[in-house]
This record gives C-alpha cells, structure tokens and sequence, in this order.
C-alpha cells in the first residue's frame, strides 16, 4: 500500500529494547530507512528485550572506572538537560523520560524548560554551563542555539550529546564539542504519514501541510519528506500553495487551519500536522463542517497521538520516539563518563527507529504499551 522499501541506508547497528538503532558517520538523508516490516519485528520484541538491558546498562556502568560514594562503588552523576519546551507533550515526556532513567542509572537530571524561546533557553543554560556537570544532553530550540555553551563546555572537558534536531551544522559537531547527535529518521516520519495521507484519499484532492518551526531542522525534515511523498501524487494539492508553520503552537495552528477551510468551498480531503498536538487541537475545528471527514496524519506517536488512532480521530501518526532518544542520550553519556570513553570511539549519529501507526499496522497496541509515561521505552 505504501510503495516498495528501499534497503537501509546505515552500516552498523547497536542492539537496544530487542530492535535495532542504526548508527553512522556520514547519515545520507537522501535515501529511505528500514521496511515497515523491520520495524514491526523492532516492536515485537522491544518489551521483551527491555528488562535485560536494563540489567545490562547497570552492569556495564559498573565495569567502567569505579567512583566512590555511592552504593556499588559508583558516584552518582550530574546531567544538564533541555528540550525545545515543556508545553509540548513530547518535550515533557522527554523529560519524565530522562528523570526516570537518570534515576536507574544514578545520574541526577537537572533541566532547564527551553521554552520555545531561543533566548530564554540560551540564556539559562548560559547561565549554568560552569556548575560541574559531567555531561549535557541537549534539545536546541533552533539551529547554532547553543553553540557557544557547548564550546565553552568543550573546553571544559564536558560532553556534549545533541537530541532530536542538530545543535550545530553535521559537519561542526565535533569542532564545538558535540560528540555525538541522537535523532529520528525526520524525512521518513514525514515522508510515511503524508504517502499513507495521500493513498487514504486515493491519491487526489485538496490537503492542508500545517508545519512546526520553520528553522527547526525536524521541521525542515518532515516538510521535506512531504515533498518527496507528494511528487508521486499529481493529482493532491495543498491548499494556500505549501507548508504552513506554526511554531509547534497549538493555538497558531488552530487559526490557521481554520483560515485555511474557509478557502475552500468543496470538502477537503486530507491534513498532515508536523505533531500530534498540532493535529489533535485542531481537529475539533471540523466539527459541523463540510470538512467533516477529512482524513488526518502527523508525527509524534506517543500516548495522546495513539489514542486518537485507536479512536479513529487521526488516521495515522508516525512515532518521534521521545523517550528512547533522551533515554539513548542519558545512558551514552553515563558511558562516556564512567568508562572514560574516547570521542573518536563514538558514531557521530545515532538515527532511532520511529514506525508509523495506524488501526491496520498491527503495532498500536505495543507502541501504547512502550510509549505508556510509566514506562518511558520509546
């Protein structure tokens, strides 16, 4: 239904929560990650797999360098994080995520709640970068953010793991200090929602492309995954001539997408959102409308995301995987410093899987229990 898979992009992997984490060097955006096959048997055996690492992650921590102070023979660490903005249910299950691992593996999260202010979050952490941490996971607002914090850290010895969207241009990372990037698949979160949007709607009608940050290098991912999807279908056009963003703010998508029904007098086929927030706080929007059966996708899939597919209210979403990104995050760093791991060892890029979901994928029930914030797997 989807169109053939294309082979994986990625050379080497890691086992984590029964499935596979693609890591590379050079990761080449052009091409398209794993089957959906691949990622079913991902989920299939993520909670089975799950308790064992657990289990493996505490012992390999305690086989690094041992540091007095804490039962065990560890000292607990100290970890700077900050997201893009706990408004967002995904920023805040990151952090739930983060505290809850952090907790398991005996490091202490500190965070600081970017906002989705540029200067707010460069400013407190700023603010912060010389109160001895040992490592800094962090979530920028906006592309070269928080460029001169890493640097400063760097110098300082301190690494620095950037999550979700780039920190700083691929080709920098290192210079500034950031050892390595753990991230989904952007262009497939967005190019897989909208193909499975355009074959739901048989390929032809209006759609509406309500999109996130414009200088959010996730944002620009999706959207370019929309265009590479819709290239195939001649016969979709998006209404007000492209993307719409939005910011991630719920409200502004709100007004826009309402803007946006009113230009057409024929019922519109089809909505792809940047996030389930997004899409899920505009929806009631459609109500009483001619638009009434249009057909919704987005990114993000975590518990709200979910829930609305199981209820039908979204046609699909594509999971971000929030939690095993900053759970990814958090366990590298703790590596790093318990083992007392050279950065030349380290991929540059970690790419986390993120299947989309829908009624017939055969995974919504297992991505529900993963995503559940009593568990914070994936």
């Amino acid at each position: 239904m989807f169109g053939p898979s294309l082979p994986a992009p990625f050379s080497s992997s890691v086992l984590l929560l029964g499935g596979t984490i693609r890591m590379t060097a050079n990761h080449d955006p052009s091409t398209t990650p794993p089957s959906a096959a691949s990622r079913r048997r991902f989920l299939g055996s993520a909670a089975l797999g799950a308790a064992g690492v657990t289990g493996m992650l505490g012992g390999c921590a305690q086989n690094g360098p041992q540091n007095t102070g804490e039962s065990g023979g560890r000292r607990r660490l100290k970890a700077a994080f900050s997201n893009a903005g706990l408004q967002s249910t995904w920023c805040k299950l990151g952090k739930d995520t983060a505290e809850l691992w952090g907790d398991l593996l005996g490091v202490d999260v500190v965070w600081f709640d970017g906002e989705f202010d540029l200067q707010k979050q460069r400013d407190k952490i700023d603010l912060h970068v010389d109160d001895g941490w040992d490592f800094c996971c962090f979530q920028a607002v906006q592309l070269n953010n928080l460029e001169n914090a890493a640097m400063q850290l760097k110098k300082r010895g301190i690494p620095v793991i950037s999550m979700d969207t780039l920190l700083v241009e691929r080709d920098r990372m290192r210079d500034v200090g950031v050892v390595t990037q753990v991230n989904p698949d952007q262009v497939y979160m967005g190019e897989t929602s909208s193909r499975y949007l355009f074959n739901a709607i048989d390929g032809r009608g209006k759609v509406i492309h309500i999109g996130g940050l414009s200088a959010h290098s996730g944002a620009q991912g999706r959207n370019e995954g929309f265009q590479r999807a819709i290239a195939d279908f001649p016969n979709v056009e998006v209404i007000g001539g492209g993307v719409r963003w939005c910011d991630w703010k719920k409200q502004k998508a709100r007004d826009t997408f309402e803007t946006l029904l009113q230009q057409s007098d024929e019922p519109i086929a089809g909505a792809f959102f940047h996030s389930d927030d997004m899409a899920l706080g505009c929806i009631p929007a459609l109500e009483g409308t001619i638009h009434k059966d249009m057909v919704i996708t987005a990114v993000d899939g975590q518990k709200e995301g979910l829930s609305a597919v199981r209820e039908g209210t979204l046609a699909a979403t594509t999971v971000n995987p929030v939690c095993l990104i900053h759970k990814t995050a958090l366990e590298i760093g703790q590596f790093i410093v318990r083992n007392n791991e050279a950065v030349e060892s380290l991929p540059l890029e970690i790419v986390t899987p993120g299947p989309l979901v829908s009624r017939d994928s055969g995974n919504l029930e297992a991505m529900l229990f993963l995503a559940d914030p009593r568990h914070c797997m994936v």
